[in-house]
Formats: structure tokens, C-alpha cells, sequence
């Protein structure tokens, strides 16, 4: 009985100190063409597949090839700021629909909009990145698309 008392006793102090009963889920925005420019120089990406957010239109003939893709990335944010943990985890993300893009036989990615928990968020010059104390999280959605 007194272990139950005991038990109860350290689950009330647990739950009771900040930090430990919530963790931390801080949204970022960050420049997206950064990311981009980032993946690209570091020879993550290959340049052959163009980005563009919501709100930026590329100029030509643009031919959906598969509407509403879906990339979700994860990365340890443990001892890293924000920042860079956020960065790192949209290069991620880029790396992916860059794929995706290839594999489809696109050479663009439009229409992308952040879709973190799947809730959209357009905007046209950042994206949305959700931090937390030991992991960082980039949700991305778009067009796979073939623009001439």
C-alpha cells in the first residue's frame, strides 16, 4: 500500500514540472529558397526539378502530372537551435518531392503549401517547421508537374 502511495506520489511530481508533462512544439518559418539553394549546393538535389510555393506561379505551360503530393520528415532536434534543425529536416523534405517529381517524370513541384498535421498553410516565401526539444518535423504537399 505504501508503494501505491509512493507510486501516485511521483507521477503527480512528473506530470507537475514544466517540460516533462509538454513537450515543446514551436512553429518556425523559414525561407524556403534557402532551403532549396542549400539541398542544391550540397549536391542533394540535382537542379533539375524547379520549387514553387503557393502564390508563385512558374511562367510556360505548366501540366499537372500528380496533384497533391505529400512528403512528412522527421529529424533529431536534440542539441540543435530551431533553426538548424529546421533547416536540416526541409532539405529533407525537398529531397523527397524532388524525387517524387523524378519519378513521375516531372521537372517542377508547384503549388506547395506547408501541411503540418495536415493543415494547410500557404505562404508565398516560407515554409512552416514545427520544433520541439528532441525532434523537428517539415510537412510539405504539391503538384508533381511538367512545366514547358
Amino acid at each position: 500500500m505504501h508503494f501505491k502511495k509512493l507510486a501516485v506520489a511521483a507521477t503527480l511530481l512528473i506530470c507537475a514540472l514544466p517540460g516533462i508533462s509538454q513537450a515543446r512544439d514551436t512553429a518556425v518559418y523559414l525561407p524556403f529558397d534557402k532551403a532549396v539553394a542549400e539541398a542544391t549546393r550540397a549536391g542533394k538535389i540535382d537542379g533539375s526539378v524547379k520549387f514553387y510555393l503557393a502564390g508563385n506561379t512558374p511562367s510556360g505551360n505548366v501540366t499537372v502530372v500528380s496533384a497533391g503530393a505529400v512528403t512528412n520528415k522527421k529529424t533529431n532536434a536534440f542539441n540543435k537551435s530551431d533553426e538548424v534543425a529546421c533547416e536540416w529536416v526541409a532539405q529533407s523534405a525537398i529531397i523527397s518531392l524532388h524525387q517524387a517529381a523524378k519519378n513521375a517524370g516531372a521537372n517542377a513541384v508547384t503549388n506547395i503549401v506547408s501541411f503540418y498535421k495536415s493543415n494547410e498553410r500557404k505562404d508565398a516565401k516560407n515554409y512552416e517547421c514545427h520544433a520541439g526539444a528532441l525532434m523537428a518535423g517539415v510537412a510539405l504537399k504539391g503538384d508533381l508537374a511538367k512545366v514547358q
